[in-house]
């Protein structure tokens, strides 16, 4: 007969450089995440900022588009 798999054990002891690599490593965590979240906001702000001037864009693509259209009949009325 064979002796029961034996179960998952913890240690009690916790080494010094454990805990120290533990506590490094959440500090980079979280200012990796406060850049991100800095960059985000940053991102956000100039979008907001180009929307006025997307729109802008559109209307002159349109009006360039109509002018094109406009310059092919007058073309083919030359001709």
């Amino acid at each position: 007969m064979t002796p029961p798999p034996e179960r998952w054990r913890l240690d009690r002891q916790v080494s010094l450089a454990l805990i120290v690599t533990l506590v490094l490593q959440a500090a980079a965590a979280l200012l990796w995440a406060g850049r991100a979240s800095a960059r985000i906001d940053e991102m956000r702000t100039r979008l907001d900022a180009q929307a006025p001037v997307a729109e802008r864009l559109a209307r002159l693509e349109e009006q360039a588009a109509a002018t094109r259209a406009a310059l092919a009949r007058i073309e083919a009325k030359l001709d």
